[in-house]
């Protein structure tokens, strides 16, 4: 084996121990979040990404890349999550053609109830992660990543 087989070798294992990680603590989150308040990963993530925004809305492009989803992904998400009042669609002022999708009172609220389960399971899924020998020099990294400072 080369050197440059090492180098595709060394990102293949490192691509595995992020899916591991990914994996481990989104399966936690799905588990906590459905069952404590009905809200998916991906919806808890929605949420959260509308709430940070200025005005609480965003443009349904800039939602789908939020949520690592596809267009078609994200239109029947906020579909959904439109059904159940927890965001809303708006036509954009200055241009008529683009939608904004923007946070409801309720999404606000659903929002802020399951923000400490995420906070919590996120916390203990990531102790979990750091006693296995594979995932812990992965989260110690992430324990040493800066804190993202308020735009």
């Amino acid at each position: 084996m080369g050197i440059a087989d090492d180098a595709v070798e060394i990102r293949a294992q490192g691509w595995r121990t992020l899916a591991a990680l990914h994996g481990l603590i989104d399966t936690a989150l799905e588990k906590a979040l459905q069952a404590r308040h009905g809200l998916s990963v991906v919806e808890f993530t929605v949420l959260d990404a509308l709430s940070r925004q200025d005005g609480w809305h965003m443009r349904m492009q800039q939602l789908a890349r939020a949520a690592a989803l596809s267009s078609s992904a994200t239109t029947r998400l906020v579909n959904r999550l439109e059904e159940r009042g927890l965001l809303t669609r708006v036509l954009c002022a200055d241009d008529r053609r683009g939608i904004y999708t923007e946070l409801t009172p309720t999404g606000s609220t659903a929002l802020d109830q399951a923000r400490p389960t995420h906070d919590e399971v996120l916390a203990d899924a990531l102790a979990e992660a750091g006693r296995l020998p594979e995932l812990a020099p992965l989260v110690g990294a992430l324990h040493r990543l800066p804190a993202a400072q308020p735009a």
